[in-house]
């Protein structure tokens, strides 16, 4: 989940004190020699282990002999193409020149990480580095026990106004895939910030892909290449599974807000799992990348007939939905009780689609294979998506 640091300015009083209780270097994943070149040698290759990038398109990774620059293509919605130039804990600062020359330098391996969106938080789970997480911007949306357990522990702060972040000194801020003003007075500063725009995105592998981009960051590349593999592997053995369903599911996806319905535009990471859980909907030859807004009548006539509805409605039963708008009970996978909802009932919590989901694309398909074709997966536990049930 990402919202603006702005947005946050009124938590700055409990992060504050929180800050004083901030970790220490060796608690923070301080390098203590991890990852650093204790003996340079001019025209060694110090990043024998090298990411190769074959799903993702917002980002980019080219290697050097000390040092790597990493290029997000789109930051934010609108932004300009953005470079980082990693050098390597123990070599020398590179010469560089034209767009690099004023690119911001970060060393790596880092020891200390501020986190703006919960997306982050998985990859340095898995990827064994959750040592270096020192900050999190909204604690009570994070699901990670791992995570939650750190921020309870005091070794890693919730963040807010610039100021916190000035004060802790995070060799890099993780930002929420958007571009705050906050974030001027941090570059100012000299605290280096990386965007989160996995979210820009159109596919489901490439989102995940930017574990790699956490990797970089962390000096982790062959784990984060064994780890991906894994995940590439399973969703293409549940999309092989889901190509021997036949006739794909009719699906509705999305939801109804402030009076217009929400679809996925057909060239969106959405519209791509469900033709991969083999499913389809009336919007998936549409060429949008995002969702698309339609009227409720339109949603009546092109998918009212659709076998299951999958949203990320809170509901506790489809009678709260009905009591919020009767005209629900239309459409026949609300009369037939196949409305899915990636998000819990229970106010307050963390939301683990949007945190681990999008790192785990293999489980998300899962779960869409199991709702699309349930017979092709009889013993299926669901891990980000509940049935709502009637009452």
């Amino acid at each position: 989940m990402r919202r603006p640091l702005t947005a946050l300015l009124a938590m700055g009083v409990g992060a504050g004190l929180l800050l004083g209780c901030a970790p220490s270097a060796e608690d923070r994943g301080g390098r203590s020699g991890h990852g650093c070149i204790a003996d340079y040698r001019p025209g060694r290759d110090y990043f024998p282990a090298k990411s190769a990038v074959e799903h993702a398109t917002n980002f980019s990774i080219r290697y050097e002999k000390t040092y790597q620059v990493l290029t997000v293509r789109e930051p934010y919605p609108g932004g300009r193409p953005e470079s980082y130039v990693l050098v390597r804990c123990g070599a020398p600062e590179p010469k560089l020149a034209g767009e690099l020359a004023g690119a911001p330098r970060i060393e790596v391996p880092v020891r200390s990480v501020f986190a703006g969106s919960t997306t982050n938080l998985p990859l340095l789970v898995d990827l064994d580095r959750l040592g270096v997480l020192t900050g999190v911007a909204e604690a009570d949306r994070v699901s990670t026990p791992q995570v939650r357990a750190r921020v309870e522990a005091g070794k890693a702060v919730e963040f807010a106004p610039a100021g916190t972040v000035i004060a802790a000194r995070p060799d890099v801020l993780m930002s929420g895939g958007t571009e705050d003003p906050a974030y001027r007075t941090l570059r100012r500063a000299g605290i280096p910030v990386v965007p989160t725009a996995e979210w820009r995105e159109d596919t489901p592998l490439g989102r995940a892909e930017w574990i790699k981009v956490m990797a970089a960051l962390t000096g982790t590349e062959r784990r984060a290449a064994a780890v991906f593999e894994r995940i590439e592997a399973a969703y293409r053995r549940t999309a092989a599974r889901a190509a021997e369903a036949g006739e794909p599911t009719p699906v509705l996806a999305g939801k109804m807000f402030q009076g217009e319905w929400y679809v996925p535009g057909g060239d969106s990471y959405r519209t791509q799992l469900i033709r991969d859980a083999g499913g389809t909907h009336p919007w998936a030859d549409t060429p949008k990348h995002g969702a698309l807004t339609v009227g409720f009548e339109d949603v009546l006539v092109e998918a009212g007939d659709a076998k299951v509805w999958i949203t990320d409605m809170p509901w506790r039963t489809l009678a709260e939905g009905r009591r919020a708008d009767p005209r629900y009970a239309e459409l026949a996978a609300f009369r037939d009780d196949k409305v899915w909802s990636n998000t819990p009932p229970e106010p307050g919590t963390g939301i683990d689609y949007w945190e681990r989901g999008v790192t785990r694309p293999d489980l998300v398909l899962a779960d869409y294979l199991a709702m699309l074709h349930p017979e092709l997966m009889p013993e299926h536990r669901f891990t980000f998506f509940r049935r709502i049930p009637r009452s």
